[in-house]
Parts: C-alpha cells; structure tokens; sequence
C-alpha cells in the first residue's frame, strides 16, 4: 500500500464500522469513509477520517465517492441490515460498491458478513437461522457477487457480537461449523491485519473469540503470521 492510497470504508458510523475506522487511524493510515449522516461524518472526521455524505445504496453516491483522482488501495465494507429492515443494504448496497471498487482497481475487498451465511449456515441453531434467515440469503447474494466479480477478496464472518473492549482473543478459522460471540472491537482488529495480508486473499473465515465458543470447542485457527 503507498503512502498516497486510502482505504475505503463503508458501514463506519457505527459498530464493527467504527471500530475499524478507529483502528485504522490508529495506525495512521489513510481512510475515507462513505457516511449517511453529518453527524457520523462529523465524528469520524476529528478522528483524522476523511468523509463523504451519501448513501451505499445510490450508485451515484458510490461512484462519486470512489472515483476519485485519490487512489484506493482497500475497500472495507460491513453494511449490513436487520431482519426487520423492509429493504436489506446487504446485497445491493455491497453490489454497488463492488461494482465501483473494480472501475477504480482496487486491490482487495474485505465483506463483512456473519457466521450462518453461505456454507457456515449449519452452524446455527434452528432458533438462530429462523430469526436472521431473510438477512443471511441477502448476504450470501452479497458473498457471491464479490467471489465472481474477480476481485482479490477476504471474507469475515464475525460470531454474534457484542460491544464490549477488545479481549485480544479473537481468532479466525475457515472451519464453518464454529460459531460463538466476539467483541466487535476484536473484529475490527482481525479485519485490519487482513488487509495487508496475502495470507488472507480470496478466504472466507469465520471471526470468534476463542473464550467464548459455542459447543465446539476444538478447531484450526487460521494463521495470520
């Protein structure tokens, strides 16, 4: 990555978002984020983030955001929706900014989705896929477009989440039938030693803390070194 790249985030006002975009400045690199609200942007900015309004949605918004005489080295995305959402970002949102992440060459993607999509989907329980089953068909769509649109990509799928201090203790695997919890402070760390790490490149892992597992306590983790 050189000096003058930025990576480009999308999700960052709140959540494992935030956290990344905290992380990342916290090494001093270079970040611009796509924000709904002047608000966010306003928060975001006197972290040394820099910001543009729109909506991932809006393919305008998108493009305008990404193409840019400013180069884009990673786009990091954790835009995600609720069950109860009428209209779920987690496809068309990722889509677009899939679509603007190969106009401007960029060299890698990282999707943010969650334990219980595509083939980890036996992982959860039956009470679990019942309650998020409409959120994770969008987000498999979204894991989908990103494997075939030829990008170098890295795909996390965090256990549930928790806001809570980082514990330092989470760990990714590319085994899919662990789930567990993870503070999303610890996602956002996982998420940024992935981006400068060809070890990571076209992987789908699954991001737990290794303290808090559910039934399956025994798996390989994937190694980041």
């Amino acid at each position: 990555m050189t000096s003058e790249s930025y990576i480009f985030l999308a999700g960052a006002s709140r959540g494992v978002g935030r956290e990344i975009a905290n992380c990342l400045t916290a090494q001093q690199l270079k970040v611009k984020a796509l924000l709904r609200t002047e608000t966010a942007a306003t928060e975001l900015q006197a972290t040394g983030v820099k910001t543009i309004l729109g909506d991932a949605m809006n393919v305008s918004d998108v493009e305008a955001a990404m193409l840019t005489n400013e180069p884009i080295h990673t786009v990091i995305s954790t835009i995600g929706g609720l069950p109860t959402d009428t209209e779920k970002p987690d496809y068309p949102a990722n889509k677009n900014l899939i679509d603007a992440a190969i106009k401007a060459k960029v060299q890698k993607f990282i999707l943010v989705t969650s334990i219980g999509t595509g083939n980890s989907v036996g992982a959860l329980s039956p009470q679990a896929l019942a309650a998020l089953q409409s959120v994770l068909v969008e987000k498999d769509k979204a894991e989908q477009y990103l494997i075939a649109s030829g990008l170098t990509y890295t795909i996390i799928r965090p256990g549930g989440l928790k806001t809570e201090p980082a514990t330092g203790n989470g760990v990714l695997t590319e085994d899919t039938s662990i789930v567990g919890s993870i503070h999303r402070a610890d996602v956002a760390q996982l998420v940024c030693r992935c981006f400068n790490n060809n070890r990571t490149n076209n992987k789908i892992l699954s991001a737990v803390d290794k303290n808090m597992l559910f039934g399956q306590i025994k798996f390989a983790p994937f190694s980041l070194d």
